[in-house]
């Protein structure tokens, strides 16, 4: 059993030699440690492997030393100014009074100005309200004494508690229950230390989580406005494709009384995109009744619960299942991949659908070897598909769908249309190359892919779907 401790340690020599001899007294194995000086000065993270009653007791004695993080939502860094004689030792008795106070400095800036008085910011570190009250009391009696409003747009003073700071400020912004602010705290850091290793600056990585959480919170209720438009098919088939500013497009296919969605977005966009549908869609009783998924990535199953049927290749189907029963999913076997796929499925609130819903209509287990491979056939209405399962370059299980009898074809992420991203939908799509070092698992191969795609695509004019951005129109020239 493995468990993630989000540790509050001194920062004085031998403070984590205390904490190891702790685990390694109790028989415990450290398999990951996690400390940035730069980015958070007391915050370590330890991911540990025991049995379940040997975590316990070491989150217990943790908890002993002092070692565990407590419930800092009261904590706060007030910016405080001292007005000081210019004068050998006159900053003594404020700081007396502080180590008195036991408050921690996080800040302290002073600069002299060519007057007999030095001003001293300082940001201290303070977790009780009625102890700076007191403090400030007996500071007026040394100096002048100014409570400075904290300026965000400013430079943060605390570092001690940034990691706290960092998700609440989230939190707030998206509206998360403490249970996942903890596990985005967690996987916020696991990010910030592999993308380290890699050399992009921890603060680079902080503040493309935060823009990116910023971007999915202010798409929601009435700015969430996707392009909608529809495609005729034939006089009894057409397609309605629903691109949203944040996450998959959702491509609904009406084919005479018949309805097949494709493909639905993020969850945390579910009411949203239930007004959208039942305003498309009204005399529809039975809206979601069936729907195929182009392969298993958070941000294109999240409506995926609502559905009767869920047509899916095995490869998905599998995926599905082991984050139903809460395993990692064929996109977490990559380290690079795990901890974004982690905040994303916490951000917005994404539920894996119950298995018996799931429908493994094609393929099998094993890798094709071909970069594209035919598994099986699917009609629907007036269309009639091949079925075409990609290496897994993207994602393992990636399905595609050709119908060479009306020229469409649906080929999720492996092909998208990036000239026909929207200006929002190109801003959300930078933030995931960045945090995964790549959207792909293997960017090589899934560039082959692509080019399969439209070496498949028989004569004629054609309309592709991609799961991201506006529809691909492409002809295919029969050579004389």
């Amino acid at each position: 059993m493995k468990k993630t401790y989000i540790t509050t340690m001194p920062n004085h020599i031998g403070a984590f030699l205390k904490a190891s001899r702790l685990f390694s007294e109790l028989g415990i194995n450290i398999t990951r440690v996690s400390y940035n000086k730069a980015v958070d000065s007391h915050t370590l993270f330890l991911d540990a492997e025991g049995s379940k009653e040997q975590l316990e007791q070491a989150e217990e004695k943790l908890h002993e030393i002092g070692y565990l993080q407590n419930d800092k939502a009261d904590s706060s860094v007030v910016l405080l100014e001292f007005c000081l004689k210019d004068e050998p030792g006159s900053v003594t008795d404020v700081l007396a009074l502080i180590d008195e106070f036991h408050f921690n400095i996080s800040y302290i800036s002073s600069q002299e100005n060519g007057t007999e008085y030095q001003l001293f910011k300082m940001g201290l570190y303070v977790d009780d309200a009625e102890k700076i009250s007191a403090f400030l009391t007996r500071a007026e009696s040394l100096c002048q004494v100014r409570v400075m409003d904290y300026n965000h747009a400013e430079k943060v003073y605390d570092n001690s508690i940034f990691y706290n700071s960092f998700v609440s400020g989230i939190a707030r912004t998206i509206g998360l229950s403490e249970e996942n602010k903890n596990e985005l705290l967690v996987n916020a850091n696991l990010a910030m230390q592999l993308l380290d290793e890699q050399g992009l600056s921890p603060y680079k990585t902080f503040d493309s989580i935060g823009k990116f959480a910023e971007l999915l919170a202010v798409c929601r209720g009435g700015a969430f406005s996707p392009r909608i438009t529809r495609h005729a098919i034939t006089d009894n088939t057409e397609i309605t494709l629903i691109e949203p500013p944040c996450g998959s497009n959702t491509m609904v296919i009406k084919s005479g009384n018949e309805i097949l969605f494709v493909d639905s977005g993020y969850a945390l966009y579910r009411e949203e995109m239930q007004g959208i549908l039942h305003n498309l869609f009204p005399e529809e009783e039975n809206l979601y009744q069936k729907i195929f998924l182009t392969h298993a990535d958070v941000d294109h199953c999240g409506l995926l619960p609502m559905f009767d049927e869920i047509l899916v290749s095995r490869k998905t189907a599998e995926c599905l299942k082991l984050e139903y029963e809460g395993k990692a999913g064929f996109r977490e076997e990559s380290p690079l991949h795990k901890p974004y796929v982690r905040m994303c499925r916490v951000l917005t609130s994404q539920k894996p659908p119950e298995p018996e819903k799931v429908k493994s209509m094609w393929g099998t287990m094993d890798t094709p070897e071909d970069l594209l491979t035919q598994i099986g056939f699917f009609d629907f209405g007036e269309l009639h598909f091949e079925v075409y399962e990609g290496k897994g370059a993207h994602l393992p299980g990636e399905t595609v769908l050709i119908d060479y009898g009306h020229h469409v074809a649906f080929t999720g992420d492996i092909y998208i249309n990036l000239k026909g991203l929207t200006a929002e939908q190109k801003e959300y799509n930078q933030y995931a190359p960045i945090l995964m070092n790549s959207v792909d698992t293997d960017p090589k191969e899934s560039a082959m892919e692509r080019t399969a795609i439209l070496q498949r695509l028989g004569a004629g004019n054609w309309q592709i779907f991609g799961s991201h951005g506006y529809k691909k129109e492409y002809s295919v020239q029969v050579e004389q």
